[in-house]
């Protein structure tokens, strides 16, 4: 098990395949600040371990994938630490999630509310139990879906679906929401774990470059950090050219470069 600075945020990798775990379930999975910081970290060795081809996400119990983030824990921050810590470093934590190279799969234990969808919306695909309920409830307290809840849940799942749950507070059902395409599965409580298996099996059996380069290539369409993933696809091509290994050896040998 890798260290990622918090007991509540478990991060195993076995093989090709990598598993974070919100093990916070006396509390429905919610995300305090340390847990929020855990998760950026678990994101970064994943994303650094070469090996690695496909991961999940996913909540222990049954009751909450995640329940957002602890209102106990933001509601005691200040205007201002609320907005420059609370919110940014969450933010920089579910961008470390869905910019990951691989592929990765949140399998919903259980309801997949607030911070929760946000958190959800970091993966690439969803899997849901049938007795979970989705849905984005901020404003009902008076605050907003404020981890990219009005940003990269729009790109993913479209604007008038989240006016829907951000502004009409309406909850999805696991079934309902395959039809309106929160969810890509629904699947028995008891199937989660298989199922989720199962997609990671099918993601890691394909070829990993063209697999990583094409989840880089959507995420720029996206809006997903697409500089960076322009110039590290460019850099690959540039790399594996002779261009590269008659400039570097040229350098070492401190000749002029011939092309």
């Amino acid at each position: 098990m890798a260290d990622t600075g918090d007991a509540r945020i478990r991060l195993t990798i076995e093989g090709h395949l990598a598993t974070i775990t919100l093990a916070r379930p006396e509390k429905l999975n919610a995300l305090d600040y340390e847990m929020v910081l855990a998760l950026e970290c678990a994101a970064h060795v994943v994303d650094a371990e070469k090996n690695v081809r496909a991961v999940i996400i996913t909540g222990e119990g049954d009751k909450s994938f995640c329940a957002g983030g602890d209102i106990a824990a933001w509601s005691a921050w200040s205007p201002t630490d609320f907005g420059m810590a609370w919110v940014r470093h969450g933010h920089r934590a579910f961008d470390a999630l869905a910019r990951l190279r691989q592929p990765l799969i949140a399998a919903l234990n259980g309801h997949t509310l607030g911070g929760g969808l946000e958190l959800a919306a970091t993966a690439d695909f969803r899997i849901a139990a049938n007795h979970v309920k989705l849905g984005s409830p901020e404003t009902g307290l008076g605050v907003i879906p404020g981890w990219s809840g009005t940003q990269r849940t729009v790109r993913r799942f479209g604007s008038q679906l989240v006016r829907r749950m951000a502004l009409l507070g309406e909850i999805f059902t696991a079934d309902q929401g395959l039809q309106v395409g929160l969810v890509d599965a629904v699947v028995p409580r008891g199937d989660l774990d298989v199922a989720a298996q199962d997609m990671a099996e099918r993601l890691m059996s394909r070829g990993p470059v063209a697999t990583q380069a094409t989840k880089m290539l959507i995420n720029a369409i996206e809006g997903e950090e697409a500089e960076r993933v322009l110039e590290a696809l460019a850099g690959a091509v540039a790399s594996a050219s002779d261009d590269l290994k008659v400039g570097v050896a040229a350098f070492r040998n401190k000749a002029k470069p011939k092309f």
